[in-house]
């Protein structure tokens, strides 16, 4: 075999390992739009449940908020994934029935942006031998932690 057949099927194997594989992925649990509108206000959690299914998350501590979600996003080989859909429902309930129901989809979002500002921790700076040997010595025979400070 010559030197420029090994090349060229070098190459070929390098271009089929980087193919433009594409994955479409669904996840969650969004209700179609006929059992969303069997929805109305003044419906208890159970009559919610029987027609909904269980929600994808409950909010808040009295869990008086339920929702439904899903998205489909798409993936070429490596890079990184693009959100294609994603919708949202949120029902609020107020003694036990539906007081507020909403949907939004992926155009209602917004991008935050990440801030960048960092917070100074306020714990005091222990020096090199108290960080590192600070524990030397420290013997606790019932097990547990213990920092090595003030022992």
């Amino acid at each position: 075999m010559s030197i420029r057949k090994m090349f060229f099927m070098l190459g070929i194997l390098i271009c089929s390992a980087c193919s433009s594989d594409l994955f479409i992925t669904h996840n969650g649990n969004y209700p179609t739009q006929e059992d969303i509108a069997k929805v109305h206000s003044g419906q208890t959690k159970e009559q919610v449940m029987d027609i909904l299914g269980s929600p994808s998350l409950e909010t808040g501590l009295s869990q008086n908020h339920w929702i439904y979600m899903s998205s489909t996003t798409k993936r070429v080989a490596f890079m990184n994934p693009t959100v294609l859909d994603r919708n949202i429902l949120a029902i609020t309930f107020k003694e036990g029935k539906v007081s507020k129901i909403e949907t939004r989809t992926l155009a209602d979002g917004n991008n935050i942006s990440v801030d960048e500002d960092t917070t100074k921790l306020t714990e005091r700076d222990d020096g090199f031998f108290r960080k590192y040997f600070g524990g030397a010595g420290v013997y606790n025979p019932l097990g547990g932690t213990s920092s090595g400070r003030g022992i």
